[in-house]
């Protein structure tokens, strides 16, 4: 996948790194942003079809992580560590994704929320250290199907949230 730099220039530089997945969502991007931000909402949504998720410990504030495990359709668990380094509400979340703290396998992701009306585009850029680490995450992981599944799940949960009167902060109508 080829990026472009604020120049223009093509910036091939990490291409056989990245995996850039997008979608557009039907709620606001407040919303689709708190689905983030709490754990109540992630445990809903977060992971692939069929997955779930047992959090162990939550802090979202930058340096804060998440410790979590991701339960497989087939009885395997998975264990996850996410540390948030960037947050700028609504609109950009940067994070260290591996499978524990100082993981040397860990992957670079930053989500961004862009506003399209009513709706929401966010773009998901994973950045792995080596091609070889990409190239394994999804040939064996299959982090392409995994990561649109995990963006289906979200624009499930927040359009219901959307549909009910939710509305960010907590708030019900």
């Amino acid at each position: 996948m080829t990026t472009t730099g604020s120049g223009g220039e093509a910036a091939d530089v990490t291409a056989d790194r990245e995996v850039v997945i997008s979608r557009v969502i039907d709620a606001p991007r407040e919303l689709v942003f708190e689905a983030f931000t709490q754990v109540g909402h992630l445990s809903r949504w977060w992971g692939p079809k069929g997955f779930t998720t047992t959090t162990r410990s939550f802090a979202f504030r930058v340096g804060g992580a998440w410790d979590f495990v991701m339960h497989g359709p087939d009885g395997t668990d998975y264990q996850e560590w996410i540390t948030w380094r960037e947050i700028v509400p609504p609109e950009r979340i940067a994070l260290l994704h591996g499978e524990h703290r100082d993981d040397p396998n860990s992957f670079e992701s930053s989500l961004t929320f862009e506003p399209a009306g009513e709706r929401t585009r966010i773009v998901m850029r994973t950045l792995f250290r080596t091609k070889e680490l990409r190239d394994e995450a999804v040939e064996k992981y299959h982090a392409v199907e995994g990561g649109e599944q995990t963006l289906d799940n979200l624009a499930g949960y927040v359009a219901d949230l959307a549909r009910s009167g939710f509305t960010p902060g907590g708030v019900e109508d």
